[in-house]
């Protein structure tokens, strides 16, 4: 069935918003020079719930919460230390990889780092490649609409894990068909992991970090298996769910004040890179998915710089320093530190443009 289209004359290029002469069923994106529609369901319909999942996510936060006390009572330092190691390289094949690389090809990398990405994405287990790129760029496309995955508009904790506990919206399955993945279907490691999704898992996202500690020092297998898999897998999948929880409800929105994502520095350390959310979601294909590098809290910038130093990244894309200037004017909030309200340095014409008074 064909969307339904509404004459919208007021919007702002790239913006989600409905117009007071919109229809309330229907939600407007505008992308390029044309005019999306999403048909909205009534959210008060709620979806089915997927028992299984509820029961898994419930036993594995009760796992995570008895290898915390491991940590502080039988597990070796050593062991710690590993989980800590997981979570970042995991974290890394989230944020570096299916993100930054695979979902919005903000930049190129070479087959070895290709092959290294899907390792850690793997570890991380939050979905193969091709399903986590699919969503996430449905989640850019039609963001807080009926057809987003992750719709923030449903509530906090829908956008943090209620939407991996009830069936999807049709309008996120029926949409979701439409996106082009050809660039990754071509990509063999992006194929392989496919393919063998189920047993790699398996292998690196339990298996191996449980093995490694016994094996390597002595460590016991029921605290690796406790704190090294199922704390440190439970606790990377909250850092990255904050991403759409959190990112979309706390912080300022230096550079489009009209959308929810915002400027979360919490977020960006335990996503590593991954909070400075308002300036992605304007400029999705700038690689450090921020203005600025700022390495200490955006690791994952810090790993592509080097990888792209050493020959394995190349073809970083970012903003340049006018496009951002000019959008945080027209759209911002005021918050930005050198292009807000109170900039005392702003010349006239800037303070005209953005209506200050």
């Amino acid at each position: 069935m064909a969307p339904n289209v509404a004459d919208v004359t007021n919007y702002r290029s790239g913006v989600l918003f409905e117009t007071e002469d919109t229809p309330d069923y229907v939600q407007v994106i505008e992308k390029s020079e044309k005019t999306r529609t999403v048909k909205k369901e009534k959210l008060s319909e709620a979806q089915p719930i997927y028992w299984s999942n509820v029961y898994w996510f419930t036993v594995m936060h009760v796992m995570a919460l008895y290898g915390l006390t491991l940590v502080f009572s039988s597990a070796k330092l050593l062991t710690t230390a590993w989980a800590v190691l997981l979570y970042v390289v995991g974290t890394l094949g989230v944020s570096a990889g299916v993100h930054r690389l695979w979902s919005h090809k903000a930049y190129k990398a070479r087959l070895p780092l290709r092959m290294l990405l899907t390792f850690f994405n793997t570890i991380a287990f939050q979905n193969s490649i091709w399903e986590w790129t699919r969503d996430h760029r449905v989640h850019h496309k039609f963001t807080e609409t009926d057809a987003d995955p992750v719709n923030a508009a449903r509530g906090f904790f829908f956008a943090h894990v209620g939407w991996l506990l009830c069936k999807k919206h049709p309008d996120v399955t029926r949409i979701g068909k439409t996106v082009d993945l050809s660039d990754i279907e071509a990509d063999p490691c992006v194929a392989f992991q496919k393919k063998y999704y189920g047993p790699l898992v398996l292998t690196l996202c339990f298996a191996m970090p449980t093995i490694v500690p016994a094996v390597a020092w002595g460590e016991s297998y029921w605290n690796a298996f406790f704190v090294a898999a199922m704390l440190r897998y439970t606790l990377s999948l909250h850092g990255t769910w904050l991403v759409n929880s959190l990112a979309h409800w706390a912080g300022g929105r230096p550079y489009d004040g009209s959308i929810a994502a915002r400027e979360n520095v919490l977020v960006s350390i335990g996503a590593l890179g991954e909070g400075y959310h308002n300036y992605h979601h304007v400029f999705p294909w700038d690689y450090k998915t921020a203005e600025l590098g700022k390495y200490s809290t955006n690791f994952t910038t810090a790993f592509i710089d080097f990888m792209a130093k050493i020959g394995q990244a190349y073809d970083l894309k970012s903003v340049n320093e006018d496009m951002v200037k000019t959008r945080t004017l027209r759209t911002g909030d005021g918050t930005h530190p050198v292009w807000g309200w109170d900039d005392k340095e702003m010349l006239q014409e800037d303070r005209e443009l953005a209506k200050i008074e």
